[in-house]
């Protein structure tokens, strides 16, 4: 495809995106974005290291809606990092291969401030251990470590002590980065016999942040020098934040002595935002957005759709102004409930509570009659093959198709912890991604129980 012809395509897209997100968010983060090529399916964009997570993490809902809304159907867009000097219509390949011997560092996002942090009861206790670390980095609470399932906002926290740090602490050196990018960088620093410039990279600073800690878990050589770096950085008088999916005492195959140090510090749980934090998470969301959304009504109807976790709730208000600007439609609740239909959000309602989908008792049932198990097998404490995998998938199904939160899931499965859940849920998305038997089952499983949600509420299936 000519530069000629990607010019026209983004310049089409750039049009759609600024009525989308309007001018401020539009200049702020995709402005910069750059077309490399278009296979006729996918729209590959470059954007730059220190945005194209964050743009993908934030705006890869609508840029997938926009493109197809351009370029038909069943196209969608791809995101890599640019290399800094390619130029538009340079091939991906330049622009996805490795340009230095080591990974592009992790930086703190300007956006995950306390200011911008919605307290609820979910993660009161969180926010102000947070806080209390940034104000007195060093002298209690440490480790600090932030748990819960992914989206609730343990990333903004642990950005923000990063951000209150740089600003208000001269001087205070500040190292922010993840699991896996400390894996990949200890990795190459082996490599490049760079050893011990990645020590003093990690070791000389006077608070250490490390999102996603899980990501160390089975990496022995790894785990070791973070274990030494955590030693060094502690009596040293440093701060160490880390936040993790699970309790320390779940990380199963993490070293022992590793999870002991974790659990000796103060451990904050997080959990799903509860319908208030969740309204109240949107109302902020749109205000730092500039989205007019002049109905309450749209962020209640989103919020009893959107219900496991922050990112997902604020993906899918995107969709929904999104929806309406490129249709012309009036942002009102009935659009909003059709946009999230179409999403899956469904929702019906036992007494006054809203419930999303079909049942727990549901999910279990058709789980059941399509293993040949009795509901007593499924939850029983057995882990024999025969009843883990599909006690899995029904965990995976019920966090689909319903707005339980993982708790409640947990104690729906014979009274089980919500990291057990987590786990089951990432068990069964590994496999379906590289098992074609399971896909197809769980695919299958998946759209009845749409299919059964739709005719809860009254839906044609035409």
């Amino acid at each position: 495809m000519t530069d000629h012809h990607l010019d026209d395509i983004w310049r089409s897209l750039s049009r759609d995106l600024h009525a989308a997100v309007g001018d401020s968010l539009f200049d702020m983060w995709l402005a910069g974005l750059e077309p490399i090529e278009f296979d006729g399916r996918v729209l590959t964009l470059a954007a730059s290291v220190d945005v194209q997570a964050w743009v993908a993490d934030r705006f890869g809902g609508i840029l997938d809606a926009v493109c197809e809304s351009i370029l038909g159907p069943g196209t969608c867009v791809r995101l890599v990092v640019s290399s800094g000097s390619a130029a538009a219509g340079s091939s991906s390949t330049a622009v996805t291969a490795p340009l230095v011997t080591e990974p592009a560092p992790v930086s703190l996002n300007p956006k995950y401030v306390f200011d911008q942090f919605v307290i609820g009861a979910a993660n009161r206790f969180a926010h102000a251990a947070a806080l209390a670390v940034a104000e007195n980095p060093g002298t209690s609470y440490n480790p600090l470590l932030l748990c819960g399932p992914p989206g609730v906002g343990k990333t903004h926290l642990l950005h923000a002590i990063g951000n209150y740090l740089t600003r208000h602490e001269n001087g205070m050196r500040v190292r922010v980065t993840t699991g896996e990018a400390f894996a990949n960088e200890f990795i190459a620093a082996l490599r490049s016999k760079r050893i011990e410039v990645f020590k003093a990279r990690h070791r000389e600073v006077d608070i250490l942040l490390v999102d996603d800690i899980q990501f160390l878990i089975s990496k022995v050589r790894t785990e070791e020098e973070f274990f030494h770096t955590f030693n060094a950085l502690r009596d040293g008088g440093a701060q160490i934040v880390l936040t993790t999916d699970r309790s320390p005492s779940e990380l199963d195959g993490l070293q022992e002595r590793l999870r002991d140090r974790f659990a000796a510090g103060l451990v904050a749980d997080i959990r799903p935002p509860d319908r208030p934090t969740r309204i109240a998470a949107l109302r902020k969301r749109a205000q730092l957005d500039g989205l007019d959304v002049r109905d309450p009504r749209v962020l209640e109807v989103i919020a009893d759709r959107a219900t496991a976790n922050l990112r997902g709730l604020e993906g899918a208000l995107v969709r929904v102004v999104a929806f309406a600007s490129l249709t012309g439609r009036p942002l009102e609740p009935a659009l909003a409930e059709e946009v999230l239909d179409d999403l899956g959000m469904t929702q019906r309602t036992v007494g006054s509570r809203p419930v999303t989908g079909p049942s727990i008792e549901e999910v279990q049932s058709l789980t059941c009659d399509a293993f040949g198990l009795t509901r007593e097998d499924l939850l029983s404490p057995s882990r024999a093959g025969r009843i883990s995998w599909p006690r899995h998938v029904a965990m995976y199904l019920a966090r689909e198709h319903t707005n339980a939160s993982l708790p409640v899931i947990g104690e729906h499965f014979g009274g089980r912890g919500h990291t057990t859940v987590l786990h089951a849920v990432r068990r069964t998305a590994e496999r379906i991604a590289t098992d074609q038997e399971a896909a197809e089952l769980v695919n299958s499983l998946s759209a009845q129980l749409s299919i059964r949600g739709r005719r809860a509420r009254g839906d044609r299936d035409d």
